[in-house]
């Protein structure tokens, strides 16, 4: 009897749920779509180091980062890497901001600088340290190549890779080289962990990581922890930026990892080369906005070259921010780098 009493209160819960399910549709649909349509973070950023002028690869995939994160509604931010005391410049930074207005290319919010977010950067250190995963080295670059270059050597992400020579230092070993009174850097023990990603342009990537290094020996955070922590810290959800750094995201992501913060997506995007091949660079030439300009041509024209280069405009056509974003699709951009030609009218 009280088991049938207990199943008959169960039968009318369950009717009287379903009869608000039926009756009230619209709701239900509000909240089933509010779980399952929330469309990814594409936040995205630029983070140029002040050490000089950009230069139109630098303003290209500025361009690139605007139009991924617009095209998808997303914020977009801007963060000046200026961890290196000796090279950064407030002027530097003054310039490349103003560059950026010049073509339009506004972000959200107060640009931030690395330099005033060390201490984000030392709890991320103390939090690693913390679970056994840093030690100090004293290697220098010279011994970290020869080792690198040996039979056998370190493998990993990168040709520079470290061998771990000195996480495998006996107790009386360290002793000796803290007696020599050189300061240490302070690198990841990264445990020989593969990491794999998705690159929206490059498809899979996978890579052995080395230990890289956290703090430098002029105790200065280095790029791959700075970076990680304030790219965690500004909610950023997709990273776009130049090929060239792709071999450095396994690196990244492990720490992202270890650290327990969110992964944004990668889009490694092509480089604009000098007429050598080589990446583009101020021994190029005329490759700044100012020296275009003291050329007769206007960011108008520097904009449209750009989406020439990039598919998004044809010969001769007037282009702005609008049409672009309206063209913009990061499925048919091309995977090539661009060689950047004098004059700017001529095609890529």
């Amino acid at each position: 009897m009280q088991r049938d009493l207990a199943r008959h209160r169960l039968l009318l819960r369950r009717g009287r749920a379903l009869r608000t399910i039926e009756g009230r549709p619209a709701r239900r649909s509000r909240s089933f779509a509010a779980v399952t349509a929330t469309p990814p973070n594409r936040d995205g950023r630029f983070a140029p180091s002040p050490s000089g002028p950009l230069h139109l690869g630098n303003l290209r995939t500025a361009l690139l980062a605007w139009l991924f994160a617009r095209s998808a509604g997303a914020r977009f931010l801007v963060r000046v890497e200026d961890l290196d005391p000796g090279r950064s410049r407030r002027e530097h930074e003054a310039v490349q901001l103003a560059d950026l207005t010049a073509l339009g290319l506004g972000w959200d919010g107060p640009v931030v600088r690395q330099s005033e977010r060390r201490e984000h950067h030392r709890a991320a250190l103390e939090r690693l340290r913390a679970a056994g995963r840093v030690y100090p080295c004293w290697c220098t670059r010279a011994e970290i190549r020869e080792a690198a270059s040996a039979p056998h050597g370190a493998g990993g992400t990168g040709s520079g890779a470290y061998p771990g020579t000195c996480r495998r230092l006996t107790a009386t070993q360290r002793a000796e080289r803290e007696r020599g009174g050189r300061p240490p850097a302070l690198r990841l023990d990264a445990g020989g962990e593969r990491v794999g990603f998705a690159d929206r342009l490059h498809g899979p990537v996978d890579e052995l990581v080395d230990d890289l290094v956290l703090w430098r020996n002029d105790d200065t955070p280095a790029y791959n922890l700075a970076v990680v922590v304030d790219d965690a810290d500004q909610g950023i959800g997709e990273v776009v930026r130049g090929d060239d750094l792709l071999e450095t995201t396994p690196r990244q992501l492990l720490l992202h990892r270890l650290l327990g913060l969110r992964e944004p997506a990668y889009a490694h995007v092509p480089l604009v080369l000098g007429p050598d091949g080589a990446r583009l660079a101020k021994r190029h030439g005329a490759v700044t906005l100012a020296d275009r300009a003291a050329r007769g041509e206007a960011a108008a024209d520097v904009l449209a070259w750009m989406a020439r280069s990039l598919g998004l405009a044809a010969p001769d056509e007037p282009v702005g921010l609008p049409l672009l974003l309206a063209r913009f699709d990061p499925a048919a951009l091309p995977r090539a780098a661009t060689t950047f030609g004098i004059p700017l009218t001529d095609s890529p």
